[in-house]
This record gives structure tokens, sequence and C-alpha cells, in this order.
């Protein structure tokens, strides 16, 4: 019905203020202070245009404020996965995967990518950072995800990861010729040519570079623990991107790699499988933050027992994997690494991501530093801690609520049930009393 010309005139006249969104209230028996790794009750947040005002008992209660009432949960702030792949999702066949990857439209892959950012987002992820994307789709989520386009979390995006020839990030399992590009848009040799592609990547958006300094688990054609850049070509990819600006995070499964990574002053090291004592002192010496994940596992075992399809190669490298992971994680605690959240979600199903917290916990980590590694830990790692990573006044209003008492049941993360991002609600479920799936 079109309104009367009278009250469109009224509305224009109305001062801004009066036609901005009412004040938040979002209430729970808890909430999580990242800061402090502590649960306080009760947990009160006060959001006003996509900000939080107040927090805590003390937080007023304004006239015109919408009350959201969560009951038995704790809030926390939004959660922040630092390694995913947003524009992939390996199914059970890896054959039928590499057959996909040449035929769809690159229109189709990107509406896919749209799709497990919703999925991401709904799971309480309100920020990731994508490390790898083929096509500049994560540039692209991002931007649509900045406008308000799309459902699904703030991007960090990488776009293409550099690498050098036939390493990790580069196209494998091809004869050559088969393709109109042999090589993946990052590759390069030697320290100028990836001083170039560094400057490559800003070009076309990027907000982080993303290199692979080893082999790789899912790569058919290296093995997973070999250095695959020089030391001179490591310090040219660290020195060319933090003169400009931007943060490297560091495939490397490999202590040898890691090291070499490690001394360039890379901010973070991906997996890190097979690292030794010596890199995991180099790394809590420069304050480098190790990302872990060791979720990949679990999916890998879950889809052998009913029946995928791995590369064989492939397979020897996962079970190979597999032993070092625990002994990994035992020396980076040891050493008292800082020690950041990230899944490589698409390697991984999209939407499971909260399963690692639990992962880690059984790993040795506590519940609180395994929430704190998916919240200050992480944001301060993005660069964005003065507006993300805890429940705190000024800060964006990126606000999700679990069941019951997170420290009590850190898998409570799997049950997200109440979504906030940037002080719109984007899920608002009854709060659930049994383990259900994020979907």
């Amino acid at each position: 019905m079109t309104r009367p010309a009278s009250l469109v005139a009224l509305l224009l006249l109305l001062p801004s203020a009066a036609l901005a969104a009412r004040p938040t209230v979002l209430r729970a028996q808890r909430l999580f202070d990242a800061r402090s790794g502590k649960v306080v009750s009760p947990g009160v947040v006060l959001v006003r245009d996509g900000r939080i005002e107040a927090v805590g008992s003390g937080a007023p209660l304004p006239k015109d404020a919408e009350v959201v009432d969560l009951g038995d949960a704790t809030l926390l702030p939004g959660l922040i996965d630092a390694h995913v792949h947003l524009d992939s999702e390996r199914s059970d066949d890896y054959r039928q995967d590499q057959l996909d990857s040449l035929q769809k439209p690159v229109a189709e892959l990107a509406l896919e990518a749209g799709e497990h950012a919703r999925r991401t987002l709904r799971a309480g992820f309100t920020t990731v950072r994508n490390l790898g994307s083929a096509h500049v789709i994560d540039i692209g989520l991002r931007n649509a995800a900045r406008s308000g386009m799309l459902e699904g979390p703030r991007v960090i995006a990488s776009g293409a990861a550099l690498g050098a020839t036939g390493g990790h990030c580069d196209t494998h399992g091809f004869r050559e010729g088969a393709l109109a590009e042999e090589s993946a848009g990052g590759v390069a040799d030697g320290p100028d040519a990836l001083r170039g592609q560094v400057r490559k990547a800003l070009k076309y958006g990027a907000d982080v570079i993303k290199v692979c300094v080893t082999g790789g688990v899912l790569s058919e054609g290296d093995d997973v623990d070999v250095p695959q850049l020089t030391q001179a070509e490591m310090d040219a990819v660290v020195d060319e991107a933090h003169g400009l600006r931007k943060k490297v995070a560091v495939h490397a499964h490999g202590a040898t790699g890691a090291k070499r990574a490690i001394q360039a002053g890379a901010d973070s090291i991906e997996h890190g499988t097979f690292l030794d004592e010596e890199a995991f002192r180099m790394m809590a010496e420069r304050h480098t933050v190790l990302i872990p994940t060791p979720l990949n596992q679990r999916i890998y075992d879950e889809q052998k027992a009913r029946g995928a399809k791995f590369h064989p190669r492939v397979w020897e490298k996962i079970q190979i994997a597999a032993k070092a992971r625990r002994e990994s994680m035992r020396l980076a605690l040891a050493r008292k690494v800082r020690i950041g959240f990230g899944t490589d979600a698409g390697v991984i199903p999209h939407g499971r991501n909260a399963e690692q917290l639990g992962i880690l916990v059984e790993y040795g980590m506590s519940p609180t530093d395994a929430l704190r590694a998916a919240t200050t830990v992480n944001a301060e790692l993005l660069g964005l801690s003065q507006e993300l990573g805890s429940l705190e006044p000024g800060k964006v209003a990126d606000v999700i609520a679990v069941p019951g008492d997170v420290l009590r049941d850190v898998r409570a993360t799997e049950r997200v049930f109440f979504v906030m991002k940037e002080g719109r609600v984007v899920r608002h479920d009854a709060a659930p009393t049994t383990a259900a799936s994020n979907k």
C-alpha cells in the first residue's frame, strides 16, 4: 500500500536518530569475559547502532530497548576462525572434486561459497580469515558481506596463496599441457618473483598474504614435511608484505620450512604438525602464533569409515600426520607458544568449525584458553583487537549464545542458538537442550 504523501514528508523531516534502530539488551544467565577468562553472571550486553554500549549487571536499560532474554545460556563474543577456505568443500570422492573444480563456472563456485559463508556465520563464527582462494572468490565474498548483500562472516581475504613451482600451493595431478594454466595463480620461484606475487595479491585486494613453505597433506606430488622455499625466498615474502603493512600466514607442516618462516618474521604458522622443540622455542621468543588444525583428522577418519575415496598417496600422508599431531601440541603447550584457532574449513565441512574447541581441550588446552584462541588471540593476530574478540563497550556487537555454562562444557559451542553480527540478529532459535547441528 502506498504511504500518504504527508506521512512520507514527516518521515523525511524526522532527525536521523529517530529513525535509528532501537537499542537492544541481550540477557543470559552468564557471559564469557574473554579478557579475564572467566564466566560472569548475569550476562547483560547493551547494543546500540551496531556496537556494544555497556556490559554487565550495571548496564542501563533504555526505555525504548528491545530486550532479548536468552535464559540459561552463556553470551560470548562472535568466534573467529583464522584458517578457512570458503570457496571449496571436499566431498568423499577426490576425483569428482578435481573434475568439478575444472567444470563448474566461476559464478557457480561463488554461489556455493556464499552458502558456505552462511553456514559458517550461523555456527557462531562472525569473522574468518580465508587463506587461499581461486578466482579471488574470497575477496568477492568479503565485499559482499561488508555491503550486506551476503549473509556471512566478516572475511579477511588472501586471494591466491603463494608458493613454489610443484609445491603444495601449486596445481597437481595433471599431465603437462592438459591445463590452460600450468600453475596456480600465486606460484613463483626466487625472492624477486615472490616479491612480485605479494604485490600482485595486494593489487587484487588481498588483506593478508598466505604462503606455503612446506609440503602438504592433500597435495599429491610432495612429502608433507619437506621445505619448499629457501630462506631468501621466505625473507623476501615477509619483508615485502610487512613493508606494505600486511601480515603473513605460513602453511608449514615440517620443522625446517617452519623455522625459515619464523626466522623471516611470519605472523602465524598454520598446521605445525611436525614442528620440533627448537621451532616452538623460536615461536615463543618471537610471539609467532600457531594455528593447529586437528579437526581435520577427525573428519578424515569419518570419511574413510563411510568409504570415501582418497588418493592413495594422500591417505598415506594423512596417517603419517595423525601420529604427529598430539606430540606437536604437547611441545607447543610446554613452550607456552601462543595458540590461535583455525580449522581449515573447506578441507572439512563448513559449519562444524566449533568442534575443534573440544579437540583442543582433549589435546591439553584449558577451556578458557581454547575459547581465547578463537576470540582474543585471533582478534590480535588479525589486527582487529580494538574492534573484536571480547564483549566490551565500544566494540562491534558480534555476540553469540550457547546453552549452559561454556567453561563446564566447551562443546556447548557446537550448539549455538543465537548469533548477532554488527548488532543485527541473524539467528535466534529456541535454546537447545541436547546436541544439535548448526545447519
